[in-house]
């Protein structure tokens, strides 16, 4: 980009980080913009980002090229990934004080609801694979490679969208994207909205909702009180080690199957965050680094995911591809909602929390934490998400090996 005769000139890597902060600051903007008391949080920054690959993606390609070769597709992934680094392990140290109590309490309840969740998802992807499949132009492999796209873009999963390009083959690997990028949109929007619409609908108390479970995640948490050495002020080696180890574990595979360097960060830190301590050296950074880290991560990851998806958007989109995906994720959200509530009677907030772990949302879980103003919350997250991480990559490819 250049102005005023080349006096100013932003280029290659500047690009990048400019189109970064740009896209930051009018998310955020926008995020703030109540209807109705609802507003989008820090998903306006994804729309913004989405809007910014539909449209300025070539520039963006042009501007990160060497030799004739554009290594934007990277440059965005490690953004994205950096992001969700920050954000998973945050989350991990926040949660990891009264995790595991809370898991020994409730883990019937979690496993159950983030298997129903899942269970959910998949039954409707069968449905549309093979109703759908009656209404399309395209080869059954092929537009089962679209849907399964979908059942992970709709679930915000990358754990599956791995996963089941890695299932498909080389041939139909593009169309897994297709599927994805579609879906990934009203994936991320619609669970946001719904963690702020259900309170309203229901009338609830927030203070009392937030006392419910501030009281279950104290219960049983207390340790005893130690003089602990910091490395650092903030607590950064601490928050490096836990992400050190946990993309080490994430990058273990079995038979196609790893955590992933969310299921790693994320697993690590809540261990880190339950111990607290070797020796007398702290493992846990300050509760103000984990909170910047946490949103810095978000934004990231969404803009990151956002300018990637909004790049293929356009290009692929079409009305019925968004109708399969919006009911991959608003029929699950709704059905576990419902056993969440009057079935394993579960708080609201902790219903909600579990609910953004079993869709896998990460943009949701902060939409929920900032709008109750509580970090208990991701305890929930935190037990649900491994479950319906592991139950989404197994549904994908089941669907792909046997439908």
């Amino acid at each position: 980009m250049e102005l005023f005769g080349g006096i100013l000139a932003v280029k290659a890597v500047t690009f990048l980080t400019f189109s970064i902060f740009i896209i930051a600051a009018v998310g955020y903007s926008i995020g703030r913009i109540e209807v109705k008391g609802i507003d989008l949080g820090t998903a306006g920054v994804f729309i913004v980002a989405l809007v910014y690959g539909c449209l300025l993606y070539t520039r963006l390609s042009d501007n990160l090229t060497v030799e004739e070769v554009s290594f934007a597709t990277d440059a965005l992934k490690i953004v994205e990934n950096m992001g969700l680094v920050f954000f998973v392990t945050s989350v991990g140290f926040i949660a990891g004080p009264n995790f595991f109590g809370n898991l020994k309490r409730n883990f019937k309840s979690y496993v159950l609801l983030g298997a129903i969740i899942i269970l959910a998802a998949a039954v409707t992807c069968v449905l549309c694979i093979f109703i759908g499949g009656n209404f399309t132009g395209l080869e059954h492999d092929q537009f089962k490679a679209i849907l399964v796209g979908i059942l992970s873009g709709a679930l915000t999963s990358t754990p599956a969208f791995s996963a089941s390009k890695a299932a498909v083959g080389a041939d139909l690997e593009a169309l897994v994207s297709v599927g994805y990028g579609i879906a990934y949109l009203f994936g991320v929007i619609g669970v946001v909205l719904f963690v702020q619409i259900v309170p309203k609908i229901m009338k609830a108390d927030m203070n009392e909702e937030v006392a419910k479970i501030a009281a279950k995640e104290g219960a049983g948490s207390k340790k005893k009180s130690l003089i602990l050495t910091e490395v650092d002020e903030f607590g950064f080696m601490a928050f490096s080690l836990a992400a050190v180890v946990g993309i080490l574990i994430g990058s273990i595979s079995y038979r196609n199957f790893s955590l992933t360097t969310t299921g790693g960060c994320l697993l690590t830190a809540l261990v880190f965050g339950h111990y607290g301590h070797i020796g007398k050296i702290s493992i846990v950074p300050k509760s103000s680094t984990l909170k910047m880290l946490r949103e810095l991560g978000l934004m990231l990851f969404l803009i990151g995911a956002g300018v990637s998806g909004g790049a293929k958007f356009v290009e692929y989109f079409e009305p019925v591809y968004f109708l399969y995906g919006a009911i991959m994720t608003i029929l699950p959200m709704i059905i576990g909602f419902i056993i969440a509530k009057n079935v394993l009677k579960l708080p609201l907030l902790n219903n909600l929390g579990s609910l953004t772990g079993g869709m896998t949302s990460t943009p949701a879980l902060g939409t929920l934490i900032n709008m109750a103003g509580t970090e208990d919350i991701a305890s929930a997250y935190a037990a649900t998400y491994p479950i319906a991480l592991i139950a989404v990559v197994l549904a994908s490819q089941l669907i792909i090996l046997f439908c």
